[in-house]
């Protein structure tokens, strides 16, 4: 007579259920339809909140940016629901102020009374670009030492980045910058 097995119930692993974990933890506690809106990238009319310290998730102002930099990392906000864009790493974004005299002239017409924005993501690897060169004054990426000069354009000048950092298109109403227009590029390293 043959045996039968008894089927087991179907399990996870320690791995798989820690697998799961990551993916969803930056979704527990939020709406579905919140979690699907802080996903998507800057869209127009968004304002920028700072990303950590004692002003997290505050707006931030023109005149929080000291001018000529460093730079503040902030997460766009949709300022009708309140919902903060940090469902995506490459909706990390760089603010920083200068004298509009100082910008190119490319860059002077995408700013808001001096104030630029850009992506946070290096353009090689995908690391956040956090630092700031007070020397140069550029933002500097510690992975691999990419170097962009925010006044023209997040241009490369140094380091092994292929290209500039995307920029946003900025409004000001009230000392207040918000996202006029999208990406100039797409964010993040290039896809091999």
């Amino acid at each position: 007579m043959p045996q039968c097995r008894q089927s087991r119930p179907w399990t996870i692993g320690r791995r798989g259920v820690v697998g799961i974990g990551i993916a969803i933890a930056p979704f527990l506690g939020r709406p579905v339809a919140a979690a699907d809106e802080a996903g998507l990238p800057p869209q127009p009319g968004d304002r920028f909140t700072y990303v950590v310290g004692e002003k997290k998730n505050q707006l931030i102002k023109a005149s929080d940016l000291p001018l000529g930099g460093p730079q503040i990392q902030a997460y766009p906000i949709d300022i009708k629901t309140g919902v903060v864009r940090d469902g995506s790493r490459l909706n990390l974004l760089l603010l920083s102020r200068f004298d509009p005299s100082s910008l190119s002239e490319e860059t002077r017409a995408r700013s808001a009374q001096g104030v630029v924005a850009y992506s946070g993501v290096c353009t090689h690897q995908g690391c956040p670009v956090t630092m700031w060169s007070s020397s140069s004054k550029v933002f500097f990426c510690s992975c691999h030492g990419s170097t962009y000069d925010p006044k023209d354009g997040a241009e490369v000048t140094g380091g092994p980045a292929p290209r500039p950092l995307p920029s946003l298109a900025l409004a000001m109403k009230d000392d207040i910058p918000f996202v006029a227009e999208g990406f100039t590029a797409r964010v993040g390293p290039e896809k091999h």
